[in-house]
């Protein structure tokens, strides 16, 4: 199982030199939304920049004009992009095609989507589905058993990530189970007081 580490809600400088300080600490960084928002397609760049041994995901969130954000994404140096599952079918193609044709990966967010739009999307079989219990939310999130109940429902999606404040144990949890592919985990790594050790202690935990 992967590490993804979600950086969120900082300043640019500070995003850059915590990317630079997790480089080879973790098996993808990502770029949160809220630095995309904040600085555009030129910080993609500047964070890319900084990592030569870790993959960047960069979560565009998009919901239209998929081609295009997509092309730009990958221009800047993503290398892993986010789609909304509740975007158009045609939407999610596009993205799709585009990560094909670039020979990279595309990310479906699965947050507050119907089972029967998911199932709508079984045949891109390259990308990767992720379970997303919003932060919005009050109710804690029970990653091992949300796994599982989606592998029970679509058995046939290979590639799945979980986000959602996860916690140490629950990762280990769900590398015990086998199912999950990527963990995304974000404040109880960038927010603690050492966050290089605690980036240690996730991979150790999922290895």
């Amino acid at each position: 199982m992967k590490l993804q580490i979600a950086i969120d809600r900082v300043t640019l400088e500070e995003a850059v030199e915590l990317a630079k300080s997790l480089n080879g600490k973790t098996d993808i960084l990502e770029m949160g939304t809220s630095l995309v928002k904040d600085y555009g397609n030129q910080a993609i760049e500047q964070i890319r920049t900084v990592l030569s041994d870790t993959e960047l995901l960069v979560d565009l969130k998009t919901i239209d004009e998929g081609a295009y954000e997509f092309r730009q994404g990958y221009r800047y140096g993503g290398d892993i992009l986010t789609v909304m599952g509740a975007a158009s079918y045609d939407t999610l193609k596009a993205c799709y095609e585009v990560a094909q044709e670039q020979q990279k990966t595309m990310m479906i967010d699965l947050l507050e989507v119907a089972d029967e739009k998911i199932t709508q999307l079984t045949n891109f079989d390259q990308a990767i589905f992720a379970l997303h219990h919003s932060i919005d939310r009050k109710d804690k999130l029970d990653a091992v058993a949300s796994v599982k109940t989606f592998h029970e429902k679509y058995p046939t999606i290979k590639h799945l990530a979980i986000a959602g404040g996860i916690d140490l144990e629950q990762a280990k949890g769900l590398a015990k189970q086998g199912l999950t592919e990527i963990v995304i985990v974000g404040s109880k790594i960038t927010k603690a007081s050492e966050p290089l050790q605690a980036a240690e202690q996730f991979m150790e935990g999922i290895k």
